[in-house]
C-alpha cells in the first residue's frame, strides 16, 4: 500500500507523523518500509532517521543545444516553449534551462534539425538505510524550480510490493500534487486553528479532486478550538489520530529524537493510526 502523508501548510507536523509511522511500521508491525521525503524543496527525514548511506544519484533532464551553422532564428521553438524557457535573441534562441521541463516539445517543432539535447542537472536523489526503513530523498537544486519533475523521478524508484509512505510537500501546488498521485490512502495532518481548518479545506479539495481516499490526523490538540472536528464531522471525514499538546514531544523533536523511541507509551497510539489507515482504506475499497 502508498501512503501520503500531506498538509495544507508547512509546520503541522507532516514529517514527523511519517518518519515515526514508518518507525512503528518497522518495529511492531515488522514489516519493511520505504520513506520517499518528496518535500525536495527542503527534505528533512533524515534528519529523524540517521541510516547508512548507500547512494546518491544525479537526475538530469535533457534540454536543447543549438547548432549555429544549422538555426536560421525562425523562432518556431521560441513560440513553441509554454515555459518561456526560450528567447529570441541573436542568431541562436537564448536557453533558460532552470526553466526548461525538458519535454522535448522544441526538436521536434524545428524545421531545420538544429536542436540536439544535452543533460541538465536538475537534483540528486540520496538513498540511505535505517534498520529495515529504506530511506529515498529527493534534493533539488538551489535556484532550479522543476520540483515536480524530481518528484516524478522519485517515485519511479520506489519498488513494488514493499509499503510505501510518502512524505509529501506542504500546500496543494504541483509538487503535492505530484507527490499524492497514485497514492493508495492520504493522510491530512493539520492543526486545530483557523489557520490550520483553512489550508486543510484546501487539501481536502484537492485530495477530493484527484479522487483519493484520504483521512485526517489533528496534531496539537489543545493549542485552539473543536472546529476541526466540527468541520470533519460535517464533511465526513474520518478522525485517524489526535495527538495531544505534549510538551514532551516538542522536546523530543528539539533532539532530533523519534517520538515512539524516546515516548513509548505513543507507540500503540501511531499502531493505532495504521490500524485505523488499514480499515478505512478497506472500508473504501468495499464501497
Amino acid at each position: 500500500m502508498i501512503v501520503a502523508i500531506a498538509s495544507g501548510k508547512g509546520g503541522t507536523g507532516k514529517t514527523s507523523l511519517a518518519v515515526n509511522l514508518a518507525r512503528t511500521l518497522e518495529r511492531i508491525h515488522a514489516m519493511p518500509v520505504q520513506l520517499l521525503d518528496c518535500d525536495v524543496e527542503e527534505p528533512n527525514a533524515h534528519l529523524f532517521l540517521a541510516g547508512t548511506p548507500l547512494g546518491e544519484e544525479t537526475i538530469n533532464i535533457a534540454v536543447p543545444d543549438f547548432d549555429p551553422e544549422k538555426c536560421d532564428a525562425c523562432d518556431k521553438c521560441v513560440e513553441f516553449c509554454q515555459f518561456n524557457a526560450l528567447a529570441s535573441v541573436g542568431k541562436t534562441p537564448l536557453l533558460f534551462p532552470e526553466l526548461c521541463h525538458g519535454c522535448g516539445g522544441c526538436t521536434l517543432v524545428c524545421p531545420q534539425d538544429a536542436i540536439r539535447e544535452k543533460d541538465y542537472r536538475i537534483g540528486v536523489i540520496k538513498t540511505a538505510r535505517a534498520g529495515s526503513i529504506t530511506l529515498k530523498s529527493g534534493c533539488l537544486d538551489v535556484g532550479v524550480s522543476l520540483a515536480s519533475t524530481l518528484v516524478h523521478a522519485l517515485k519511479e524508484r520506489q519498488e513494488d510490493g514493499i509499503t510505501t509512505l510518502l512524505d509529501a510537500p506542504p500546500g496543494t501546488a504541483c509538487q503535492a500534487v505530484a507527490t499524492l498521485r497514485g497514492s493508495d490512502f492520504v493522510v491530512l495532518v493539520t492543526e486545530p486553528t483557523p489557520f490550520g481548518l483553512h489550508d486543510l479545506t484546501l487539501a481536502v479539495d484537492t485530495v477530493r479532486a484527484l479522487d483519493l481516499r484520504f483521512g485526517v490526523v489533528i496534531n496539537r490538540v489543545g493549542v485552539g478550538d473543536d472546529r476541526v472536528q466540527r468541520y470533519c464531522a460535517a464533511e465526513d471525514i474520518p478522525i485517524l489520530l489526535e495527538i495531544p499538546d505534549d510538551r514532551r514531544v516538542a522536546e523530543a523533536y528539539s533532539r532530533g529524537e523519534l517520538i515512539v523511541d524516546a515516548l513509548p507509551d505513543y507507540r500503540e497510539h501511531f499502531a493505532q493510526l495504521w490500524h485505523n489507515i488499514e480499515h478505512h482504506a478497506a472500508l473504501e475499497v468495499a464501497a
